[in-house]
């Protein structure tokens, strides 16, 4: 299914917006585990709605065979190229990052009680709603943040107290246990694996290192004393 365009006022996506795009010659949906959501896709300039895609506007988009349609708002385009644009949206959850809590206090409760009480502490009202099957109980304060970041990214974040997978489903946000599941399925060369792309890179990789210690010795008469710098003979 073709994504489905909506101007950056829509707040139902329950039709088909401005419309369908037809005339999308790429689209890409990138999630990574507990990381970032995103969509990126090209659209010709002759297209009929090239005129209507703008920043700050929604594209709703299937992401995989088993989710529903998920909602991206697009952040960044480029120049044409070959007369097509590249855009980028980020998922529609990303907008709790620019929702911010003063404080939340959750004191040895299960991880919904703890994603129910991050979303009322936001200060800007919304219409996310939660649901985990987690049953450990756990305990952080969390203050000054933003909704997304309490929700992962930074010490005692639910993330970090209760681990867990996260599923950002448009409006409704659910940590689970383990969000995947065994099907048996292999994927095997020969079988259905068709490609392979591997990437390798070196640049932060070290062979050997040079240990040196500073330190001031302590003052004797009325001169300061010098920085000593102490290094190893074997260099």
């Amino acid at each position: 299914m073709k994504p489905i365009l909506y101007g950056e006022d829509e707040v139902s996506f329950a039709s088909n917006g401005i419309g369908i795009l037809s005339d999308i010659t790429f689209c890409n949906v990138t999630e990574e585990r507990n990381g970032s959501y995103e969509i990126e896709f090209r659209y010709p300039v002759s297209g009929p709605l090239f005129e209507y895609i703008q920043e700050g506007g929604f594209v709703k988009a299937k992401t995989n065979e088993t989710s529903e349609l998920q909602i991206f708002r697009i952040y960044k385009s480029t120049k044409p190229l070959n007369g097509i644009v590249t855009y980028y949206g980020e998922h529609i959850s990303y907008e709790l990052t620019g929702n911010p809590i003063e404080k939340v206090i959750v004191a040895n409760e299960t991880a919904l009680s703890a994603l129910n009480k991050i979303l009322d502490a936001a200060l800007v009202p919304h219409s996310y709603k939660a649901l985990s099957d987690i049953e450990t109980l756990g305990t952080t304060t969390l203050t000054l943040i933003s909704t997304r970041a309490a929700l992962g990214g930074v010490e005692g974040s639910l993330l970090d107290v209760y681990g867990g997978e996260f599923e950002f489903d448009n409006f409704t946000i659910k940590l689970h246990e383990n969000r995947g599941r065994d099907t048996g399925i292999i994927i095997g060369y020969g079988k259905n694996l068709t490609d392979l792309t591997q990437e390798k890179n070196i640049s932060e990789a070290y062979t050997a290192l040079f240990p040196y210690a500073k330190y001031t010795p302590e003052k004797e008469g009325e001169e300061e004393p010098e920085e000593v710098i102490v290094t190893l003979s074997d260099k």
